[in-house]
Order: C-alpha cells, then sequence, then structure tokens
C-alpha cells in the first residue's frame, strides 16, 4: 500500500511510476482469436460453396424442364418431336437459363429425336462437373421418366432438391 501511495505521489509530480497499467491483448489470446476465425470460416466457406453447387442444379433442372416443355409444344404444333410437316428439323431456342448456365451446364438432347421420342438432358461442366459429380448428368424424356447418370445420390436428392 506505501508503494502504491509513493507511485501516485510520484506520478503528480510528474517522476515516472513503477506501477505500469496493462493495455491490449497477450500474444496468445490474438493467436487463439485467429485460430478460431480461421476455422468458422473455413466451415463457413463450405457451407456457401455446397449451397451454390446446389442451385446451379435446381436451375438446371428447371432449364431442362423448360426445354421438355419447348419440345411438348413443338409436337402440339408439328405432331412429331424430330421436324415440321414441311421436313424442318427441330433445333432448341437459345433459353436465357441455358444462357445463364453457360460454364456450369450445358442444356442439349440427349441424342437425335424421333418423331415419337426425345430425351433432353443437362451436362454439367467445368467446376460444377468437379463438385456434383454425385449427380451427374439430369435427363428427362418425352414420358417425364427423369434419370441421373450419378451414382452416389438418389434421384430425389438430384431432382427435388
Amino acid at each position: 500500500m506505501k508503494k502504491l501511495c509513493k507511485a501516485v505521489s510520484q506520478r503528480k509530480m510528474g517522476m515516472p511510476s513503477r506501477i505500469k497499467p496493462v493495455h491490449g491483448f497477450t500474444l496468445i489470446e490474438l493467436v487463439i482469436v485467429i485460430a478460431i476465425i480461421g476455422i468458422l470460416s473455413t466451415i463457413a466457406y463450405a457451407s456457401y460453396e455446397n449451397s451454390v453447387i446446389k442451385s446451379r442444379r435446381k436451375a438446371a433442372t428447371a432449364c431442362v424442364l423448360e426445354a421438355s416443355q419447348f419440345m411438348e409444344r413443338y409436337y402440339t404444333t408439328n405432331l412429331a418431336y424430330n421436324q415440321t410437316p414441311a421436313l424442318v428439323p427441330v433445333g432448341l431456342p437459345p433459353f436465357q437459363c441455358a444462357t445463364d448456365l453457360t460454364g456450369f451446364y450445358t442444356i442439349q438432347f440427349n441424342g437425335t429425336p424421333t418423331a415419337t421420342a426425345y430425351s433432353m438432358q443437362a451436362v454439367p461442366q467445368g467446376t460444377q462437373a468437379d463438385k456434383d459429380a454425385k449427380c451427374g448428368t439430369l435427363r428427362i424424356n418425352q414420358s417425364a421418366a427423369k434419370s441421373i447418370t450419378g451414382t452416389i445420390a438418389t434421384m430425389d436428392e438430384c431432382w427435388n432438391r
């Protein structure tokens, strides 16, 4: 107590004090905080990346369904999936969804359409193909039968979730 009083009186007189207040953090506290932030950001990034892959897959399923609906309208008008009565072959119009998915999915025919059948597919490209191999290519045909080329996921996971 005597030392504290002496330090306070020395400080009042402008003399340096021996008791110094502690300011800031220790190095070990900073390292622990940085480690916690690193772990949390790793978990958050992985979750974000998984959500992006799923949202692209959902966009691809919507786009391949839109292309399938186009083919059904085409059949209603021409009574064939592959050509018009004037023998003009069918071609897919430039869908906006296909443009939006450029670099991630290609929306195309699976083979050549016949007069009574067709099959549409969404083929993953680039990083989407690498990160979403469990579903693979999404396919739908004229009878609305859906399929996937991936072997890990179920049809429900790939088409409905």
